[in-house]
C-alpha cells in the first residue's frame, strides 16, 4: 500500500492532502512531499532508511505531527527548529547520537527520542514552553540542561535505560509534571527476588486483552503439570529490547517487588522460551466484568486520558474506583516503589466500581519519603479530575464531591511539596 501511495505522490494525485504515511523502504526523500505545503498537516515516514532530510523541508509550513521512527538519522535534523507549526515529532530507534542547539521547534508539545543513542539534550530545549511529554528512554544521557527547568509544561517524561547520574531538583519541582518513568538509571535497582518460570510450550494463547506501550496482554490456559488442572491466565509479550517507558526487565522487577494488594493486578511468573526470545510475564486473569476504565491520551489531549463523549460515571463508582486505587499506591509507596504512570487507561474496573492498577511499565524504585512521590500524587489529582467532570449524578455543590474536589486541587498544586502524600490520601478515602 505504501508504495502505490509513492506512486500516487510522484504523479501528482495527493495534491491537497492533509496527511501522508509512506513505508516503502525509503533511502532519500520524495521531494514531491514539499509540493504538499499548501495542505499537509501529518507525515509518518517511518520503517524507512533514511538518514536526513532536505535542507527546505520547512517549506511545509501547515505541518503539524511528523513521524521519522525505525530509520537511520544519526543526527536530529536542525531544520526542524524552522518549522513553524510543528508540534509531535517522533524519531524513535534512529542512531540519534546529537541533537544540535534551536533544532527543536518552538510550538513543540510531544518529543519521541526513545531508543537512541544520545548523549545530550540542547540547551535551547528551554525554549519549547509548550512542551508536556518527553520520551527519553533508551539512550546515552548522563545529565539534563538546567535550561529545561523552564520547561513548566512538562507532564510526562520518561528518562530509563539512560546512565543518568542524577535527577535534578528543579525537574522534580516542576508544577505539572505528573508521569514519570527513571527505571534503574539511579542506582535504585533492587535484588531480583525470584520469580516461577513458565514455560510458553505449556501455554495455549488465547485472545488478545489489549496492547500497551511496552507490551501485548493476551489470554491464556496454564498447562502446569498432569496432575494439576490448567489455569486460566493473562499473559504479556514485551514488544521489544527496549519501549517507550524504558526496559522490560525493570517492569518486571517492579512487578515482583510490589507484592500482592487486592488493587494492584500481581504476577505469577515470569515467560520462558519464547518462540522469537521475547520476554514475558504470566499474569492473574480477572474475573469477567473488568474493563478499562479511560482510553489512552490523543494527539490533541497529549498527556490527558480520554473518553468517549457519553461516558459518565456514578459518584459512588468514582468514590469506589478511587479508594482502591489510593490504598494500592500507598502500598506501593511503603514500598519504594513508583508507579510513574496513574492513568485511568491502565486501570481495570468493574460495575461497582472495583479498581485494578496495572502496568508497572514505567515505574521506578526510590527512596521512601523523597519528593518524587509528589508526581504520583498529581497523577491521581488528573484521575480525580477526569472522573468527576463526569459524574452524573451530582453537581460540584454537593458535599461529598465538594470534598473530593478539594482533595483533587491539593493534589495538584503546583508547589509540590504541598501536596498530600498517599499515606494520607489513603487514610482520608479509607478511614478505619
Amino acid at each position: 500500500m505504501s508504495v502505490e501511495i509513492l506512486a500516487q505522490l510522484q504523479s501528482g494525485q495527493l495534491q491537497g492532502a492533509s496527511k501522508v504515511s509512506i513505508a516503502a523502504g525509503l533511502t532519500t526523500f520524495p521531494r514531491e512531499i514539499l509540493d504538499l505545503a499548501d495542505s499537509l498537516e501529518v507525515l509518518d515516514l517511518s520503517n524507512n532508511r533514511l538518514k536526513s532530510l532536505p535542507e527546505d523541508f520547512d517549506r511545509l509550513t501547515k505541518l503539524k505531527i511528523l513521524f521519522i521512527s525505525q530509520n537511520e538519522f544519526e543526527q536530529f535534523p536542525a531544520v526542524l527548529g524552522r518549522c513553524e507549526q510543528l508540534s509531535m515529532v517522533g524519531f524513535k530507534a534512529n542512531r540519534i547520537r546529537t541533537v544540535p542547539e534551536h533544532s527543536l521547534p518552538s510550538l513543540l508539545r510531544w518529543l519521541i527520542l526513545t531508543d537512541n543513542a544520545i548523549e545530550a539534550l540542547p540547551k535551547s530545549i528551554g525554549n519549547c514552553a509548550r512542551l508536556q511529554k518527553l520520551m527519553l528512554a533508551g539512550n546515552q544521557l548522563r545529565s539534563l540542561p538546567e535550561e529545561m527547568k523552564n520547561c513548566r509544561n512538562l507532564e510526562l517524561v520518561r528518562l530509563a535505560a539512560n546512565p543518568l547520574e542524577l535527577l535534578p531538583d528543579w525537574l522534580l519541582g516542576l508544577p505539572r509534571l505528573s508521569w514519570l518513568g527513571i527505571g534503574q538509571n539511579l542506582g535504585l535497582e533492587r535484588d531480583d527476588e525470584a520469580l516461577t518460570t513458565i514455560d510458553w510450550t505449556d501455554l495455549t494463547l488465547g485472545d488478545r486483552l489489549g496492547e500497551g506501550a511496552s507490551g501485548v496482554i493476551s489470554q491464556a490456559v496454564w498447562h502446569q503439570d498432569q496432575d494439576s488442572q490448567s489455569l486460566p491466565i493473562a499473559v504479556k509479550i514485551f514488544k521489544g529490547a527496549v519501549t517507550s517507558d524504558g526496559l522490560p526487565k525493570d517492569e518486571m522487577q517492579a512487578c515482583v517487588a510490589a507484592g500482592l494488594h487486592p488493587n494492584l493486578v500481581g504476577v505469577l511468573g515470569q515467560i520462558a522460551n519464547h518462540p522469537d526470545d521475547r520476554l514475558g510475564l504470566a499474569l492473574p486473569l480477572l474475573e469477567s466484568g473488568f474493563e478499562i476504565l479511560g482510553n489512552p491520551p490523543s494527539f490533541e489531549s497529549c498527556t490527558r486520558d480520554t473518553f468517549p463523549d457519553d461516558r459518565t460515571f456514578e459518584f459512588a463508582f468514582i468514590l469506589r474506583v478511587v479508594q482502591g486505587i489510593a490504598s494500592a499506591t500507598a502500598h506501593l509507596h511503603d514500598r519504594g516503589i513508583m508507579h510513574g504512570d496513574l492513568y485511568a487507561h491502565n486501570i481495570l474496573v468493574n460495575s461497582a466500581g472495583d479498581a485494578v492498577l496495572s502496568d508497572f511499565g514505567a515505574a521506578s524504585f526510590y527512596q521512601v519519603g523523597s519528593a518524587i512521590e509528589a508526581l504520583d500524587v498529581r497523577a491521581f489529582g488528573c484521575l480525580l479530575e477526569d472522573l468527576l467532570d463526569r459524574c452524573s449524578d451530582g453537581s460540584d455543590n454537593t458535599i461529598p464531591i465538594q470534598h473530593l474536589r478539594e482533595l483533587q486541587r491539593q493534589c495538584m498544586q503546583p508547589t509540590t511539596s504541598s501536596r498530600p502524600r498517599f499515606q494520607e490520601i489513603d487514610q482520608r478515602l479509607n478511614p478505619a
